[in-house]
């Protein structure tokens, strides 16, 4: 264990220190991998910004801006690294991972790389910015897709299980790449689990919530009355239980997170999600999560971020899919138009999301 820590504070090291050349040289191909930020300053950039260099000693590396920004920072006014995210190798990965798509075996990291034109090295860390996974975590999500689709329809579930891409019956029972069931309990409709729920009191209405031991899985606005229906429909063979004390700090965080905008925004506390959708429906449901408080993104700028700019419908589709309200802020996804379209939960409810968002921003 204690080798693999020091190895890893080594490959830590290693990165930063390429993220520093990047910087020290403005180089434009690492736009969209990462952001530099300056504590002198408080402000966060693109590697290729001309903004006068800051003191190594002074400068932190950053994912996203999202996460720049969880810790104080401030976008830059020159090089907006907050508007512009993922965008320098989009082309390449949207071909990576048609290729994943359509492979029929594995396919080696360097070969997959080098068909895209970059070094596996680049090409990992772009892949995992882009799309949230690693290129073999997409093919492993893809494959777990398709295998639970299989199991539906299926008697035989070893040979699905083979048939799927498994080497083994307990690969397929190991693979947690994505959130979500074990075969067998999906095999069964997810009986045997556990859903502890909660109806709470908001300044938008009265919601439900649903969470397992992995996270919340659920965020509804809906009445009193329809608290049973709304469970047993999404969660039919779970057994549901009323949340007892132990599991307060997660429901009263949701209930804040409606209630306050500013907490939205600041995300003073991080929320396990245990989100549960295709491997498409969780990309969208991620880029979501990247639209900051204030802000809002068209369907088509959604679809164009995931490298998928044909997608507009399904992009729409995969929002009006989410089942974490607030939590996954899909109510900031507006018309080209400027229009605000429809909401699962009602347009007035969404008026009044982006209102109270603008107001605090």
């Amino acid at each position: 264990m204690q080798q693999n820590q020091e190895k890893e504070r080594n490959d830590s090291k290693e990165i930063d220190e390429q993220r520093w050349q990047a910087v020290c040289n403005r180089d434009q191909a690492w736009d969209g991998i990462f952001v530099f930020a300056v504590c002198t300053t408080g402000v966060y950039c693109h590697p290729s910004c001309i903004s006068r260099r800051a003191n190594r000693e002074n400068v932190s590396f950053h994912d996203t801006s999202s996460q720049a920004q969880a810790v104080g920072y401030r976008a830059c006014k020159r090089c907006k690294p907050n508007q512009v995210e993922f965008l320098s190798h989009s082309k390449a990965i949207a071909q990576a991972c048609r290729a994943i798509e359509l492979a029929e075996e594995k396919l080696d990291l360097a070969r997959l790389a080098a068909s895209v034109g970059l070094s596996p090295g680049h090409f990992q860390r772009v892949f995992k910015a882009q799309v949230s996974l690693s290129p073999k975590q997409y093919a492993m999500a893809l494959r777990k897709q398709g295998f639970r689709g299989e199991l539906k329809s299926s008697r035989n579930v070893t040979q699905t299980i083979y048939e799927a891409g498994y080497d083994s019956p307990s690969r397929a029972y190991t693979d947690n790449t994505t959130p979500g069931l074990m075969p067998s309990k999906h095999k069964k409709g997810a009986q045997g689990e556990t859903i502890r729920y909660a109806h709470r009191k908001t300044s938008l209405g009265s919601i439900l919530i649903g969470a397992t031991d992995r996270g919340i899985c659920l965020v509804e606005f809906v009445e009193q009355e329809e608290v049973l229906g709304i469970l047993e429909k999404n969660f039919p063979s779970a057994e549901l239980q009323e949340a007892e004390e132990d599991w307060q700090e997660w429901i009263s965080e949701v209930v804040a997170q409606i209630d306050d905008p500013h907490r939205r925004q600041s995300n003073e506390m991080i929320l396990p999600l245990d989100i549960r959708g295709t491997v498409f429906q969780e990309k969208v449901w991620r880029a979501l999560t990247e639209i900051l408080s204030g802000e809002t993104a068209s369907y088509t700028q959604l679809a164009q971020s995931l490298g998928q700019s044909k997608a507009v419908r399904a992009v729409a589709r995969a929002c009006a899919s989410n089942r974490l309200a607030i939590l996954i802020p899909c109510h900031r996804v507006i018309c080209r138009s400027g229009d605000l379209a429809g909401y699962k939960w009602g347009i007035k409810r969404k008026q009044k999301l982006l209102e109270q968002e603008k107001d605090r921003r």
